[in-house]
């Protein structure tokens, strides 16, 4: 039976040692706490670090305690925590991915670090994981991990999941090994992300750094599909709603309320980092209150900032910078009974948080950058008489999901100015109807209805690979094959050119056969009862000049012209090209405003070519050129083909299948073979008999039968049948 496999920088359970004795405890985060009850419906193993450095305890007893929690350690050494954790994670990714460039620290011994973390944590997956197992890899700090296990356990279904912003291309290419990061998250069969921005800024990073295109968030990546997708990360829901009624909460409620009085409660909780926007949230608070002299002495700021990462220089000097705008503050409109600002540098247990989640009146979350905030979704969970105003900043993933709180800027103080003026007066019959309209939202996807989503989709997305593996020209396949040649006769080849048998070039001009090609084509086209017919985009003077000392027939320009063996060019219809001069300029003003671009006369047709040109451009300029030539063309009896980084314009009716016809119908073959590489090839593939081998060159949905990945894989199966 498959078992679920939870990998984490950290184990849900942490290990001290005090005294000489090992003692355990469950982790705060959440993450652990919010996937404890998931982990517990599936037979499950979650493997991490247990807290605890490698030169502090026995292993083998840390291991066989947490394994009978089904948890397993990795163990990292001191040094490996100060460069992996504290070094390339917090002090290079977190500050780059929540777009704080200036703070990133890029150094080569915290890279080291990064990369040889990422290796133990694979060595450990590899130890226990059985190959028909889930792997679901959480967070930034293990980026490297899924091609890592994918090197080892090929065939194993692996997720990842990060819990962070991903940043714009152009923050992101900032980064020394950006390639490596990405090659290592593309290891994983779904990546996944909180919001479609971040997964919109990882596909536009993969397609700007590595070159994959993606087609509605799945990418081909040599053999396998990738998918892309968001996942709002829920909370346990029923957990937070139903706190409010035990006895220990109802307890600290009362407390509260007798220290607060009739004060109006504005509550912020955070970690204390950089990018929650404390600072100016702070400073907001302070416009609030000069602007607005009625409302002092009845509202009391709570700020809870728990300790974060203490030991990275950036968090102390945030500390000192908060400790004096709160003393500044509360000194400035501070009275005898009443103190503006309550500050609580601490962690809060989970009663004590409940319970300032139920007396608050408003809730302050306005961080500049935040992959999710999930404190944002507890208090509204948390509040069961319905009233309460959540303001949320719009830069936390949160916010995409939360659309009937009050959401700001939060670089804008004057705005966060006037939320709270409005959430103040704000009627209670209002703020109970924006409430239950979220309670209702977080209830139905909350944390178990989000994992298992995630679930569902991975496992949808290996169901996709082996659909199309199902088609993969296999060894018994390819065997079968050569046989049927082997038996047969009347051989027919209906070979594409770019792409099929030579790699795509910069300029078509590049692109010709090299003697290796010439001469496999060559045998195979001599050999008695072969017709080998080159089926391609290229003009024909083009063709004759590359394949005219082989004894093949030709078809050019996707079918406008066809060429028999021994015979002169035709075409297979009268053609027209004086509609020529009204598309020619359209032409030429787009290659104008892409660079990169240009466009190429043929006898029977314009061919737009793209392959140089940035690709988010490509993916603009190309979709207005179709439209633009689609509504033109209506009336001028004139197709618009969509190739391989081109875009064809020429007679309608004319394609590749209806030219290839002439040679599938013209003798009673027992034994044809097609290969092509694009959308260009799907009407020569239409057309074939059943008994027809058709194979389609690289990964994608095709009318081809059968798959291989490359130009060589083609090659070298003409080469086996040029010498059969």
């Amino acid at each position: 039976m498959s078992k679920l496999l939870i990998v984490s920088n950290r184990l849900p359970v942490s290990a001290s040692k005090k005294e000489g004795k090992l003692h355990f405890k469950q982790s705060v985060g959440g993450l652990a706490t919010g996937l404890s009850s998931f982990q517990q419906s599936h037979r499950s193993m979650w493997i991490g670090w247990p807290g605890i450095t490698r030169e502090k305890v026995k292993e083998k007893e840390v291991e066989e305690n947490l394994v009978s929690k089904s948890c397993y350690p990795v163990f990292l050494s001191k040094n490996q925590i100060e460069n992996y954790y504290y070094g390339f994670s917090n002090k290079t990714i977190w500050p780059l991915f929540h777009y704080f460039p200036s703070y990133t620290v890029y150094k080569e011994a915290f890279w080291k670090a990064y990369v040889k973390v990422n290796e133990s944590f694979c060595a450990a997956v590899s130890k226990i994981a059985d190959p028909d197992d889930k792997i679901w890899i959480h967070d930034y700090h293990l980026m490297l991990l899924p091609e890592l296990i994918r090197k080892k356990l090929p065939a194993t279904t692996i997720g990842f999941f990060l819990h962070i912003p991903f940043p714009s291309f152009e923050i992101f290419r900032l980064l020394p090994w950006r390639e490596e990061i990405l090659q290592g998250l593309l290891g994983a069969d779904l990546v996944g992300f909180h919001t479609y921005d971040y997964a919109h800024h990882f596909l536009e990073s993969t397609l700007h750094i590595l070159g994959y295109e993606h087609d509605l968030g799945e990418m081909v990546i040599e053999d396998r599909i990738v998918k892309v997708d968001a996942f709002p990360m829920g909370i346990d829901y029923e957990k937070f709603a139903s706190a409010a009624k035990e006895q220990k909460v109802q307890k600290e409620i009362s407390k509260i309320n007798k220290k607060v009085g009739k004060h109006k409660i504005i509550l912020s909780v955070d970690r204390l980092d950089y990018t929650k926007g404390i600072l100016q949230r702070l400073q907001a608070f302070d416009l609030f209150l000069s602007r607005n002299p009625q409302y002092q002495n009845k509202v009391t700021l709570i700020l809870v900032a728990v300790p974060s990462r203490t030991r990275v220089e950036h968090y102390g000097l945030l500390k000192k910078q908060l400790d004096e705008l709160i003393g500044r503050i509360n000194g400035r409109y501070g009275t005898i009974d009443w103190m503006p600002i309550w500050y609580l540098y601490r962690s809060l247990p989970f009663h004590e948080l409940v319970a300032l989640y139920n007396v608050a009146d408003f809730a302050l979350i306005t961080p500049l950058r935040d992959g999710m905030n999930l404190i944002a979704k507890e208090f509204i969970a948390a509040k069961t008489d319905g009233k309460g105003i959540l303001i949320l900043s719009e830069m936390a993933g949160a916010a995409k999901e939360l659309g009937e709180a009050l959401i700001v800027n939060p670089n804008d103080k004057e705005e966060i100015a006037q939320a709270l003026q409005k959430a103040l007066t704000m009627p209670h019959e209002e703020q109970i109807e924006r409430n239950r309209m979220l309670q209702k939202r977080l209830n139905r996807y909350n944390i178990t209805k989000w994992a298992q989503d995630f679930i569902n989709v991975l496992l949808h997305a290996k169901k996709l690979q082996e659909e199309f593996r199902a088609k993969k020209l296999t060894s018994s396949v390819r065997k079968q094959l050569v046989n049927d040649y082997f038996k047969s006769k009347k051989h027919l080849f209906l070979l594409d050119y770019d792409g099929t048998l030579v790699p795509f070039a910069d300029k078509p001009g590049r692109a010709r056969p090299d003697d290796e090609l010439l001469r496999v084509l060559k045998d195979i086209a001599k050999k008695r009862g072969n017709e080998v017919v080159i089926v391609s985009g290229r003009d024909k003077d083009t063709l004759d000049g590359w394949f005219g000392s082989i004894h093949c027939a030709l078809i050019a320009e996707h079918g406008v012209w066809i060429k028999e063996k021994g015979g002169q060019w035709e075409t297979i219809e009268v053609m027209q090209n004086d509609w020529k001069e009204e598309i020619r300029p359209i032409l030429e003003q787009y290659m104008d405003r892409t660079p990169g671009s240009f466009y190429e006369d043929k006898d029977f047709s314009l061919v737009f070519h793209y392959r140089k040109v940035d690709p988010e451009l490509a993916r603009v300029r190309i979709q207005e050129l179709e439209t633009t030539l689609l509504h033109l063309t209506t009336h001028l009896n004139l197709g618009v083909l969509k190739g391989n980084k081109i875009i064809e314009i020429k007679n309608a009716g004319t394609n590749k299948g209806r030219a290839a016809m002439k040679w599938v119908s013209n003798k009673e073959w027992d034994f044809i073979l097609t290969m092509g590489d694009d959308l260009t090839d799907e009407d020569t593939f239409a057309i074939l008999p059943e008994f027809a081998y058709s194979i389609k060159v690289g990964l994608g949905s095709s009318k081809a039968k059968f798959n291989i990945d490359s130009f060589q894989e083609a090659r070298l199966l003409l080469s086996e049948l040029s010498s059969a």
